[in-house]
Formats: C-alpha cells, sequence, structure tokens
C-alpha cells in the first residue's frame, strides 16, 4: 500500500508541474466573474494533482510556523496556522461539492485514493509536537496578548482541536489514532458511494397502464421519461429517488407494486453484494468506539456531543423521550384512521408499512377534503423561489438578481447575485434542483466558496443549494409537493447563514451541529404564511393566487400526519445514538439490533425509522455523527424563535429580523452558541412551541 502511494503521489507532482504552467484552473486565481470556480474548465484530471500540491505547500506553510525563531504569538503562530491551507481549501471545496453533486466513477476512485493522503496530511498538522508546543504557548500566555473576543474564540478553538485531535496522547497512541481516523474516513466513503449505488440500481418497471390507477399524472409523466432514458419507450420506470418514491407509496392503489417499492427503498445496501453495507457499519463502530476510547472517553457519543450544546447524551434522550411519547400516542391516533381506510376497501387486516402513506392520505382528504395534489398547479418552481427571495426582502431587505454567462456547477443550476441592503455583495447562489444518477440524495446547502478575509477585505462567498425534487416531463413546468416547498425554503435558511456571516478567521466560522438548522428550519415557517402565498402562489396556467379556501385547508389539515413524521424522525435519532453510545459495540446482526432498540421503545411495525442503519448515510456517511437528533434540538430553538415575530403580530418584523440576523446568522462560532439564542431571544427556548407546532400537545 505504501509503495502504491508513493508511486501515485510521484506521478501526481510531475503531473502537477506541467499543469501549473497554466492548464490547471486551480494553479492561478479564477479568473471568471465574481471569482466562481470555472466548472467549465474543471476535469477530473486537475483535481488530485492540485490537492497534492494543496497539501505541499501547506506541509511548507507549517514547516514555516514550527522553524520561526521568534517567541510564538498569536499572529505568526495561531493566524498563520489559520490562513495555511489555501489552495488545499480551493480544491476541497470545488472536489467535494462535486462529488456529492455530480459525481461520477472517475471522481469517486479519486476520492478514494486521495482519503489516506488527505488523512495523512491532517493528522501529521494536529500531531506536529513542535506545532503544538507553539500553540500551547499561546494558549497559557494569552492574558498578556491584548485579544479580541473573535481572537480569544479562535485561540481556543485551536488549541482544543489540537488536543481532540491527539496531540497530547503518546508517540503509540498516536500512531494507532492515525490508522484509525485513515480507516474511518475510508469506511465512510465507501458507505456513501455503496448507498448512491444501491439507489441508482433500482427500478420499477410498469408495462401495464392499469398498474398506474391513483398516480398523479406529472408522476406518471416522470416515470414515462425515466422509461425512455433507459431505453424502454412505452412503459413507466420508478426509482427510489425521493420525488418518484415518496409519492408513489402515497397514492399507488397498487398495492403488491406499493409493497415492491417499499421493500426496493427499505433494503438498500442490505442485498448481500458489492454494495452490502452491513459489515461496514459493525467495522466503522468499532473503530469509532476504539477512538473515542483512546480520546479519554467511554464512547463515541460522548466524544462526538463533547463540542455541541447538548453536551451529554442524556441530555438528548431527554429531548428524543419528550418528544417521542406524545408522538407515538399520535401516530397510533392516525394507525386507527388508517385501519378505517383500509376496511372500507374489505381489508380488515393490520396495515403495513407500504400501505401507511396511500391510506394516511386518504385518512386526510376524508377528514379535511383536502388533496395535497391541489396545491402543485400554485407551487411552480420558479414562483416558490421568488417567494423565497421575496421574505428575504421582507425581513432583511436583501435581492436577488439572475446571473448570466457565469460558470455553473451542473448545467441545469440556476445562478444569482445576492445584494445587501446597502448594494453590497453579499455573494452568489446556485439552484441546482432536480435528481440524477450522479447526484446524491436528499437536499443540502453547501459552499464552493467560504466568507473570509483577504488583506483586510471582505471575500463573499458562492453558496449552492442542492436539491432533488419532482423533475418536470418535457415541456412542463416543475410543480412542486408542499414538502419540496418546505425543504427548498429550509435550505434557504442555510444560504442565508452562509451570505450574512462575517468572520475574519476560518477557525471560527462554523457553529456546533444541533445549532446549525436553527436558521434553516426557522425559514420553513415563512413557505406557507397566508400572506406570503398571496404573493407567490400563482396558478401556473392562470396566474391566479391560491384561492382562500385552498389556504384555509392546507392550513387546518397541516398538523395531521405529524405522529407518523415526528416518530419516524425520532426513531432515526434514537438509532443513531444507540449505536455510538455503546462502549463496546455489539458484533450482532444490525438490521436485528434496529428492532431491538426500536421495538422495545414502542416504535410501532408500520414504521420504519426515517433512514434504516444499512442506508443512514447521516451517521453511517459521517455529517451527523451521534447528531442526528440536532434536528429536533434546533426545532426547539426554531419554533421558539419564530414566537418572537409572532408575539409582535407581523411576521415581517424589522427589528426582530435585524437581531436574528445580528445574533444568530453574523457571528459565526464567535459567540456560545446558548448566548447567541439568548442575545437574540432574551430567554431559553422553551419546548413547548414546538409541541404546539406539531400538534402533539
Amino acid at each position: 500500500m505504501r509503495k502504491t502511494i508513493i508511486t501515485t503521489c510521484a506521478a501526481a507532482i510531475v503531473c502537477g508541474s506541467a499543469l501549473a504552467k497554466g492548464d490547471n484552473p486551480f494553479f492561478g486565481k479564477y479568473s471568471s466573474p465574481y471569482g466562481i470556480p470555472p466548472f467549465d474548465k474543471i476535469k477530473v484530471e486537475h483535481y488530485k494533482p492540485a490537492f497534492i500540491k494543496g497539501m505541499e505547500e501547506q506541509k511548507k506553510e507549517i514547516e514555516a510556523i514550527v522553524k520561526n525563531k521568534k517567541t510564538a504569538t498569536f499572529e505568526n503562530t495561531i493566524v498563520a496556522l489559520d490562513r495555511s491551507g489555501k489552495l488545499l481549501n480551493k480544491v476541497s471545496s470545488v472536489f467535494y461539492g462535486q462529488n456529492s453533486a455530480n459525481t461520477n466513477a472517475e471522481m469517486q476512485a479519486v476520492s478514494r485514493e486521495l482519503s489516506p493522503l488527505l488523512s495523512k496530511h491532517s493528522d501529521d498538522i494536529t500531531m506536529n509536537a513542535e506545532l503544538f508546543k507553539r500553540v500551547k504557548y499561546v494558549y497559557d500566555n494569552q492574558e498578556k496578548m491584548n485579544l479580541d473576543k473573535e481572537q480569544k474564540k479562535l485561540l481556543e478553538e485551536t488549541y482544543k482541536d489540537f488536543v481532540r485531535s491527539g496531540a497530547n496522547l503518546n508517540a503509540e497512541q498516536q500512531q494507532r489514532l492515525r490508522e484509525l481516523n485513515a480507516e474511518i474516513s475510508m469506511l465512510q466513503l465507501t458507505f456513501g458511494q455503496n448507498m448512491l449505488a444501491e439507489t441508482n440500481a433500482f427500478k420499477l418497471v410498469v408495462d401495464n397502464e392499469a398498474d398506474l390507477a391513483g398516480l398523479p399524472q406529472n408522476l406518471i409523466a416522470n416515470a414515462a421519461e425515466s422509461a425512455k432514458e433507459a431505453g424502454l419507450e412505452g412503459k413507466w420506470v420508478f426509482t427510489l429517488h425521493n420525488p418518484s418514491v415518496m409519492p408513489f407509496l402515497q397514492y399507488s392503489e397498487r398495492r403488491e407494486l406499493r409493497e415492491r417499492m417499499f421493500k426496493g427503498y427499505t433494503s438498500r445496501g442490505s442485498h448481500g453484494n458489492a454494495n452490502d453495507n452491513r459489515d461496514i457499519i459493525r467495522r466503522l463502530l468499532k473503530v469509532r468506539a476504539e477512538k473515542a476510547h483512546l480520546m479519554g472517553f467511554k464512547d463515541y457519543a460522548s466524544m462526538a456531543l463533547d463540542t455541541r450544546m447538548a453536551k451529554t447524551s442524556d441530555a438528548v434522550y431527554e429531548l428524543l423521550d419528550q418528544v417521542w411519547k406524545p408522538a407515538l400516542a399520535k401516530a397510533k391516533e392516525e394507525l386507527a384512521d388508517i385501519q378505517t381506510e383500509m376496511a372500507k376497501d374489505g381489508r380488515d387486516f393490520e396495515a403495513e408499512g407500504w400501505d401507511w402513506r396511500y391510506y394516511a392520505d386518504r385518512a386526510k382528504r376524508a377528514k379535511y377534503s383536502f388533496d395535497e395534489n391541489e396545491l402543485r398547479p400554485y407551487l411552480e418552481l420558479n414562483n416558490v423561489r421568488d417567494g423565497m427571495f421575496y421574505c428575504a426582502n421582507r425581513l432583511y431587505g436583501i435581492t436577488f438578481k439572475p446571473l448570466k454567462n457565469v460558470p455553473l456547477p451542473h448545467p441545469d443550476a440556476q445562478s444569482f447575485e445576492c445584494r445587501d441592503a446597502d448594494g453590497s455583495l453579499l455573494g452568489v447562489l446556485f439552484l441546482d434542483f432536480f435528481p440524477r444518477a450522479s447526484k446524491r440524495g436528499g437536499a443540502w446547502c453547501g459552499t464552493y466558496r467560504s466568507q473570509s478575509y483577504e488583506n483586510g477585505k471582505k471575500v463573499t462567498p458562492v453558496v449552492t443549494i442542492v436539491c432533488n425534487f419532482t423533475k418536470p416531463a418535457a415541456g412542463q413546468p416543475a410543480l412542486l409537493s408542499a414538502d419540496e416547498t418546505s425543504t427548498m425554503f429550509h435550505e434557504f435558511g442555510h444560504a442565508l447563514h452562509n451570505f450574512f456571516k462575517d468572520v475574519h478567521y476560518q477557525g471560527v466560522s462554523g457553529v456546533p451541529r444541533d445549532f446549525v438548522e436553527l436558521p434553516s428550519q426557522v425559514n420553513e415557517h415563512w413557505a406557507f404564511a397566508p400572506e406570503v402565498l398571496k404573493v407567490y402562489a400563482k396558478h401556473y396556467k392562470t396566474g391566479e393566487i391560491m384561492p382562500q379556501e385552498l389556504v384555509e385547508k392546507l392550513d387546518r389539515s397541516g398538523k395531521y400526519g405529524q405522529g407518523f413524521a415526528t416518530v419516524e424522525y425520532v426513531a432515526a435519532s434514537l438509532l443513531d445514538m444507540d449505536y455510538h453510545v455503546q462502549e463496546v459495540p455489539e458484533d450482532v446482526d444490525l438490521l436485528d439490533f434496529e428492532r431491538r432498540t426500536l421495538v422495545s421503545r414502542g416504535l410501532l411495525s408500520q414504521i420504519p425509522p426515517r433512514y434504516r442503519t444499512t442506508y443512514f448515510n447521516h451517521t453511517m456517511g459521517g455529517g451527523y455523527t451521534a447528531g442526528y437528533y440536532s434536528y429536533m434540538w434546533a426545532e426547539v430553538l426554531e419554533a421558539d424563535a419564530f414566537e418572537a415575530y409572532k408575539e409582535t403580530g407581523d411576521i415581517f418584523n424589522k427589528e426582530v429580523a435585524t437581531k436574528f440576523r445580528k445574533y444568530i446568522l453574523t457571528p459565526g462560532g464567535i459567540d456560545d452558541a446558548m448566548d447567541m439564542y439568548v442575545n437574540f431571544r432574551g430567554k431559553k427556548p422553551s419546548i413547548e412551541p414546538l409541541l404546539k407546532n406539531r400538534g402533539l400537545k
């Protein structure tokens, strides 16, 4: 392995030196407008040389810090370290953004090849004894250095990062930590690649028109397009991408086909093939636990929570239990409604998982005379987007203008310039809406360049929102579901956080994992506010504003189904925690562990966790490990935060919005997360608004 890596690196360096003459876009200043990465010029073969060169440059920068004969100071050590790795950050932000949104076999191979090199590079920095000695000197003598609040926070975080990364371990322990870090990185990467392959592998091919009974026309049209792309013209292909599988389960009258889709979706990663994730997960849990023990923690959850608002697993379980019990009671009420609807069809047996969405939708229609499909004609994608921009303008005075002739991360993406109320540039926004085989599932917001400062001048971010919304049939507009509309507003909340952030050091740019969803989740409240719907919810054919009767139906029915939605979410959160509070992970059948841990809490057999173990990328892929609870933690914050607007009688109250921007969206990680919230709200949050919003109280 070592010989292979050395050979590869050498080849890359030779390639890099050739490309440095001008062929590699990463080796110079971007000439494209706004400093947008030149996506049209970047090729797969550019990434590896840029990564190699980026690591080499940062290594030299670290050596310069260590060899500096002058006494360690905040500026010559902490700031120098924070500003190191410019090229590496530059290529990383593009590569990992594209690897999620527009990957291919070549990029996946590059990511696997780079994983151990990057892991070693990171460890070489955090386990550099001479570097840590300088960092510690500054940390121990900070009282003499007249640091401001942001500088103190950077120093504190830098020191803690070194300690958390093994700087205080002995040589033997550090070597083991290096091995664990490399293995964890590769296991997480493999998990994600397997999951994408499993999702793309399943296709439900329908060749009998009668089997389309109950399905909305837009879903049928999309399935016909998918069939055509697969060389099956005249048939219909349904996939496990959310815009296909979820409405199929909700509307298909063919129970046996719903069963096939449901089982295909919930069995991903457990088929005993090359993409089976079970052995990977078992190994991953063991090495994570070993890493936690090495770092002095009793389990991995304790290590992960050490830097978050929750602090302890007990605090996480306490929150989840408060929501679990009323949610389970509400889900049982919904199950009774489902059994009633099934009885109308002469089905007097117990409902299964593939029955829930279909019969819950029927029950909702029966109770409220409301079909969610009635909303779609009023939720044309570009109108929803403009409504989202309208809300941001009303709240913060910012504006968005379409951009032309700029490089795009994918041909499907839209691009916008974002400017503040005073006309100053806040950044660039990309919107990439539709699923494709090269894009992982779900929705997310990321950056191709983060906000920073360079030579005292603010560098604005390049932000991207990536979704997997229902793709329109050829010549038709994209009509969103209510859930997709909420998702767009949600991800835009993350984008606003990126645009408004104003920090001088990258080491204080982040916020705790269980705080990061506050800006996104609070932004969802505006999506279906009646005064907002009047602005953007226009019928795509007639331009008619959504009728008041439909708005009222939406409002009345909005809390129906929250039992199911809350239970499936909390079940996944509990599962994530249960895996990572194990001091010695059990070497067991993972699906059996999943059943035992959730059935013991009363989970209904008809409701699987939102993500089952073998495709739970949030935790097994590394982003939300021992952290999936964060959405619920943040929901306590955001539900209470929105009350601040409601209490004024104006959801666009400028004074409240200004405080939210100042205390929540701007400081990055300079302030303690709870202090940030209390600065905004004037008090700590209550769980009551959350329970009320979900109809659980």
